[in-house]
C-alpha cells in the first residue's frame, strides 16, 4: 500500500492546480546603485550542522521506497553533490516496515553524495526511538527531520486520527539520540506558538514548510473519492508569515524556510527574514520530471547566478551580510503581522 501511495503522491503533485501564496511578494528589498563590490567576490557559502555548503539550499524531502523514486533520488542526489548543497530524503517508514528492496532508494542518496555531504533522514514525529535510530543509520544521516503532517493525515482516507503525545515523543527522541532533530511541517506552516512549545522541550531546528507550495490536502483529495476537500486547499500559514513569527523566538533556533520556494528572490528574502537555509522540493521535482537531469541542473544554475546577482544589487558580499539587510513589509503580510 505504501509503495502505491508513494507513487500516487508524486503523480498527484504533478496534477495539482491550486496556487497558494507564500506572501514573499509582500517583502520589499531595497536596490543599491553603488554596491562597491566585484561580482567575483560574492560568496554564497554557509555552514549548517557543522558542514559547509556552497549555497544555503536544501533539496527537501520528497520521496523514496520504490524503483520509481529510486531514480528520482539518484538524480536529486547527483544535483546535491554537483552544487554541494544539502538534501533530505522522503519518509523512510516504508524502508523500515516493508521488504528489503525498499531501502535502496534511500541508501543511494548517501552513496551518491558521499560522507562529506549534508544528508537528512526523515520519519514521522510519531516514530519510535528505535525507528529513528534505524532511519539515521540507513543513510548515515547528519540529522533527522521529524515531520508533522496532521492536515495530510486527516485528508488521507487511511490516515492517522490520533495525534496525542507527539511533544513527549519528540522530547524522548531528542534526549536519546546524538544527532540533531529538525521538526518539519509538510506545507501548512509552523506557528510561533508551536515553535515556542517545541523550543521549550529542547528543539533547536525547525523546517516551517509554510503554505504556498506543495499542497497535501489537494494531493490526498485526488486519491480520496469519498469527500471533496477543495474548500480547505487555502488552509495554512503562508511561508513568509511563519518565518517572521518563528524568527521572533530565540536566535539559537535554526530555521529552514520552505514551502513554495521557487525563485532566487524567494531564497534571498527567506535569508533576509531570518532563515538559516532554504528548502526547495516541488519546483525542482517539476523541472526534473518534465525535462530530466539537465533541465533540473539548468534551473539550479539559474538560481545560483540570480542569488549572487541579487546580493550584488543589495551590496551584500556574503550570507552573513545578507541576513542583516533592511526590508519592508507591505500588503496582506503587514496586515497579518
Amino acid at each position: 500500500m505504501r509503495k502505491k501511495r508513494k507513487r500516487e503522491h508524486v503523480e498527484n503533485y504533478l496534477k495539482t492546480s491550486f496556487q497558494g501564496d507564500t506572501l514573499f511578494g509582500d517583502v520589499f528589498l531595497e536596490h543599491n546603485s553603488l554596491p562597491e563590490l566585484n561580482f567575483s567576490e560574492i560568496d554564497t557559502k554557509t555552514t549548517f550542522l557543522g558542514k559547509t555548503i556552497d549555497y544555503p539550499i536544501l533539496i527537501n524531502a520528497m520521496t523514496g521506497g520504490t524503483e520509481f523514486s529510486e531514480g528520482i533520488n539518484r538524480e536529486l542526489s547527483l544535483l546535491a553533490k554537483e552544487f554541494n548543497i544539502a538534501m533530505a530524503v522522503g519518509s523512510e517508514t516504508i524502508a523500515l516496515c516493508e521488504e528489503e528492496g525498499c531501502r535502496k532508494s534511500f541508501e543511494i542518496v548517501r552513496e551518491t553524495i558521499g560522507q562529506n555531504g549534508l544528508v537528512f533522514a526523515n520519519l514521522s514525529a510519531a516514530a519510535s526511538l528505535e525507528e529513528v535510530k534505524a532511519a539515521l543509520n540507513l543513510i548515515h544521516g547528519d540529522a533527522i527531520q521529524l515531520h508533522v503532517n496532521v492536515a495530510q493525515e486527516l485528508a488521507m482516507e487511511e490516515g492517522d486520527r490520533d495525534f496525542s503525545g507527539i511533544y513527549e515523543n519528540i522530547r524522548n527522541i531528542l534526549e536519546n539520540i546524538d544527532k540533531p532533530v529538525i521538526v518539519k511541517e509538510v506545507g501548512f506552516g509552523i506557528s510561533k506558538n508551536v515553535a515556542q512549545k517545541l523550543y521549550e522541550i529542547g528543539v533547536r531546528y525547525v523546517d516551517i514548510s509554510g503554505h504556498g507550495g506543495t499542497n497535501f490536502i489537494e494531493i490526498e483529495n485526488l486519491r480520496n473519492m469519498n469527500i471533496d476537500l477543495s474548500e480547505l486547499y487555502s488552509w495554512g500559514i503562508p511561508t513568509a508569515l511563519s518565518l517572521i513569527k518563528c524568527r521572533e523566538l530565540s536566535s539559537d533556533l535554526k530555521i529552514v524556510s520552505s514551502g513554495g520556494i521557487k525563485s532566487s528572490k524567494d531564497i534571498v528574502k527567506s535569508l533576509v527574514l531570518g532563515a538559516d537555509i532554504v528548502g526547495i522540493s516541488g519546483e525542482l521535482l517539476s523541472y526534473l520530471i518534465h525535462g530530466g537531469y539537465d533541465n533540473a541542473k539548468n534551473y539550479l544554475d539559474g538560481l545560483a547566478y540570480k542569488i549572487k546577482m541579487i546580493m550584488m544589487l543589495m551590496g551584500k558580499k556574503n550570507i552573513e551580510e545578507l541576513k542583516t539587510a533592511d526590508y519592508k513589509i507591505i500588503g496582506d503580510l503587514k496586515d497579518l503581522i
